[in-house]
């Protein structure tokens, strides 16, 4: 695709950029730690100036914003990598550049293509009436999915029957809003596949079905939240209503109504390819010597592209490859599949990745410093950074912070022993409140973008914040008086 050339091109110059700049210098492990402790904390106004930007753009110059938005996203990540490599040397800021890429950004941008492609494949067909009690049922279904096919598949497999099922309304932004919370957030919390950091508690030693205690929290939060939704949506059909809609605008009568069947069916086959390229990147280096101790192709001085992830990765474009090969045109057309979400993703995050390096490196030195010990702490310490960075290193932070705490009973991982209802306050923090901002997880992008492009106006980036701060927040208040004190 053009905008993957196009950021091909940019990085290239940024790299040249640090060649221009200062000499080359390779670093050690301890090395890259010791510029872990001494980086200032100015060093992350890119990545602020970052969130800005998506939240300001959109709303005072959208088109410009979608036309040069990959563009703002390389400037501020350049804007921390010309003087973070002028300040460290040229060899630290390109062993920063393609771990960040490479480990993180890659991965994470391929296993997000492969459920967008193969979901997208899936066409529900038939007349689904977006009444309240219907849109609870697909949120309940969608929530309880996202355990087992990751929040992003689920959020992908549901977003698009909901916005049809609710065709008939004008406005239907707070049934999105509301998805979001569920299906591409809370629902995940069940299982390690439901969300990388959960994944990653997996691999150092958390029991898999271990997270299964966190079935008390979700069903608190998902009666909350259906009670709240239900008012809210009541209040919206009366409106509807008033303003002479209903949803006889969309099947006209009884007799139009037509039966419920699926299409595309057999892209769930590749779903499951995507999540067995997942299951095998984690348990393979436990189980196969191959694979074991981060084995993989050295690309530069401390940057080794794992085995693993090599793996998962062909799994999963083998299973898009699929996917788009097997599934007819008209199938996809159904679903108005096409790839503008996965794009916008794709620009915005390579910025976010890249200006969050001194944010991610600083709380890594000082995440232990910082006296949170108690379950409430970590559950709203985990969960306020996991809305604004990424959830998986946030949670290995606070998971390594409380395997230093000295516990003797409760969940034994490769850390250390964690007290069990620290661990479950951490890993709840970083799956429910990874709602709290649109770029908290990055189902919620995917799922605005699907949104607006089915004509839904969704809110602005503090417009959506204003939901989640007013409806979740409050909910999660309640889980802390419940669950953690």
């Amino acid at each position: 695709m053009s905008f993957m050339k196009k950021m091909t091109k940019i990085l290239l110059c940024a790299l040249c950029l640090f060649l221009l700049c200062t000499q080359a210098v390779f670093a050690d492990e301890a090395a890259h730690e010791a510029v872990n402790e001494s980086l200032p904390l100015w060093s992350m106004i890119p990545f602020a100036c970052m969130l800005l930007s998506i939240a300001v753009f959109p709303l005072v110059k959208p088109e410009w914003w979608e036309k040069n938005m990959l563009k703002v996203a390389i400037g501020w990540s350049l804007l921390f990598l010309v003087p973070f490599a002028a300040a460290y040397g040229v060899g630290e800021a390109m062993f920063r550049v393609l771990e960040s890429i490479l480990l993180d950004y890659i991965p994470f941008l391929v296993l997000l293509l492969g459920l967008f492609v193969a979901a997208g494949g899936i066409a529900v067909k038939g007349t689904l009436v977006g009444t309240t009690f219907m849109n609870i049922i697909i949120l309940a279904i969608g929530t309880a999915l996202a355990s087992w096919i990751g929040t992003t598949g689920a959020a992908m497999l549901m977003i698009r029957p909901l916005i049809k099922a609710n065709a008939w309304r004008a406005r239907k932004a707070h049934i999105v809003v509301f998805f979001i919370f569920t299906v591409a957030n809370m629902g995940g919390c069940l299982t390690p596949l439901g969300d990388p950091p959960l994944f990653m508690g997996f691999n150092r030693g958390v029991p898999f079905m271990w997270t299964m205690k966190l079935l008390p929290l979700m069903l608190v939060n998902f009666a909350l939240l259906m009670v709240l939704f239900a008012i809210i949506d009541h209040i919206r059909c009366k409106q509807e209503y008033a303003a002479g809609r209903s949803p006889k605008d969309m099947i006209g009568n009884e007799d139009a109504k037509e039966k419920i069947s699926i299409e595309g069916g057999h892209n769930v086959i590749f779903i499951a390819m995507v999540i067995l390229g997942v299951i095998l990147s984690g348990v393979l280096p436990l189980k196969v010597d191959f694979f074991a101790n981060g084995n993989g192709i050295t690309v530069f001085p401390d940057v080794v592209f794992p085995y693993a992830t090599l793996l998962e990765i062909i799994i999963i474009l083998l299973a898009s490859y699929l996917s788009m090969k097997t599934t007819k045109r008209s199938t996809r057309q159904l679903n108005g599949f096409n790839f503008g979400p996965i794009e916008e993703v794709a620009k915005l995050f390579i910025g976010i990745f890249l200006t969050m390096i001194p944010a991610i490196g600083i709380l890594k030195v000082h995440g232990a410093e910082l006296g949170i010990t108690e379950p409430w702490q970590m559950f709203w310490a985990t969960g306020l950074l996991s809305s604004f960075l990424d959830n998986t290193p946030t949670y290995l932070v606070f998971l390594q912070t409380a395997g230093t705490l000295g516990a003797t009973t409760g969940v034994a991982t490769s850390v250390g022993m964690v007290a069990e209802q620290v661990l479950i306050a951490i890993s709840a923090g970083a799956v429910f409140m990874g709602a709290n901002t649109y770029i908290g997880n990055a189902p919620n992008f995917m799922v605005k973008a699907i949104a607006e492009e089915n004509g839904v106006k969704m809110p602005s980036f503090f417009g959506y914040m204003a939901w989640s701060f007013g409806l979740l927040v409050p909910v999660l208040i309640v889980d802390t008086f419940i669950f953690f004190l």
